[in-house]
């Protein structure tokens, strides 16, 4: 896909031959990550199509025929990990946003009451993005799955969590703030040196 902005199309063609960067966009349910990750695609930015969380957790759901519960959640965040490094290992050159990344998994264990594995430690040590990106919470939610994941009380402890377990990694995030969606790509781009995709709009 070409970017309408021809600044930042030629910055992204510049970058696709160099050494891979990868940037995280991570938060909380209601946080506005699914509109954000669409924008990137609609401006040309590589980036991954679809949280692999969602869809692995949807096979898990049909399998057993219940919501999972905290027995389901080791095999699951598995084969969630196992996703993130295909997703990490395949990409080697160039710019990549990633739909939540490895470390994310912390948080969700926490929330779980879970341990996080020896798997999961040693894949955050082994696989590094450059930048992380958190989206602050907005006020509603995006996906009919964000409900089982977490009640609209819990919304703060699920973020809260997730943010911690990128500290512990060893991360800086950077913190985008509630706003429009292409306001927060363009903050997010100007904070990575890139043209803002609005200036081609």
């Amino acid at each position: 896909m070409t970017s309408t902005n021809p600044a930042l199309s030629a910055a992204l063609e510049k970058a696709a031959t160099g050494e891979p960067r990868r940037y995280v966009i991570t938060g909380g349910p209601s946080s506005g990550k699914d509109d954000l990750i669409e924008a990137i695609h609609v401006a040309g930015i590589p980036c991954m199509t679809e949280e692999p969380g969602r869809e692995i957790y949807r096979r898990h759901r049909e399998r057993l025929g219940r919501h999972l519960r905290k027995e389901d959640r080791r095999a699951y965040s598995l084969e969630v990990l196992d996703a993130f490094i295909a997703e990490y290992t395949a990409h080697t050159h160039g710019i990549r946003f990633y739909n939540r990344g490895i470390p994310d998994g912390y948080g969700w264990e926490g929330f779980f009451g879970l341990k996080a594995t020896p798997q999961l430690e040693d894949a955050t040590q082994r696989y590094r993005y450059d930048t992380v990106f958190v989206l602050d919470p907005l006020d509603t939610f995006e996906d009919p799955d964000d409900i089982v994941w977490a009640k609209d009380r819990e919304i703060r402890r699920v973020h809260e969590l997730i943010v911690q377990g990128y500290y512990d990694a060893g991360y800086e995030p950077v913190f985008v703030a509630p706003d429009s969606t292409a306001a927060r790509l363009d903050f997010i781009c100007a904070n990575l040196r890139l043209p803002r995709p609005s200036r081609g709009a």
